[in-house]
């Protein structure tokens, strides 16, 4: 199941090389920093300083959620898609609101998020900017067709 998520990954980025080239942007593929998070995994404790992120949870050969963070949005980016009642939109609500997944999370979703989902987190340097940063995340919705992204 991993193989297949950074395979899908890593293609969707070389891709977005393209797409970053038709608005006029140069990006290279080692302007990327990829972290894939296994199930079980962690929550990131912090943004690296200096960059901007896409982070998405995968489950099952599905991918659940795509979101983006800029470098001031270290909750969002650490805890936030975790905890239900902690934003208007993230995951673990997403979740609960699910009738098929709802009884499979139980009442603590976040370890339920963190045993069962991979994670993928992608770096790009703040330099890059919000707005390609918003491109991509854009891109891997509809590329990637993350469950509660449509």
């Amino acid at each position: 199941m991993m193989n297949y998520m950074i395979y899908m990954i890593e293609e969707a980025l070389k891709d977005f090389i393209q797409v970053a080239k038709l608005a006029h942007r140069q990006l290279d593929y080692n302007d990327f920093e990829i972290e894939y998070l296994m199930a079980p995994h962690k929550r990131p404790t912090a943004l690296p300083p200096g960059k901007i992120a896409i982070y998405g949870f995968y489950y099952k050969e599905e991918w659940l959620k795509i979101g983006m963070v800029g470098p001031k949005s270290q909750a969002r980016f650490t805890s936030q898609y975790y905890n239900p009642h902690s934003s208007p939109s993230n995951l673990a609500k997403s979740l609960m609101k699910d009738p098929e997944m709802s009884l499979a999370i139980g009442n603590n979703p976040g370890k339920w998020i963190e045993t069962n989902c991979d994670r993928v987190n992608i770096f790009l340097s703040d330099d890059k900017g919000l707005d390609l940063l918003a491109l991509l995340e854009s891109f891997l919705h509809v590329r990637l067709r993350p469950r509660y992204e449509k």
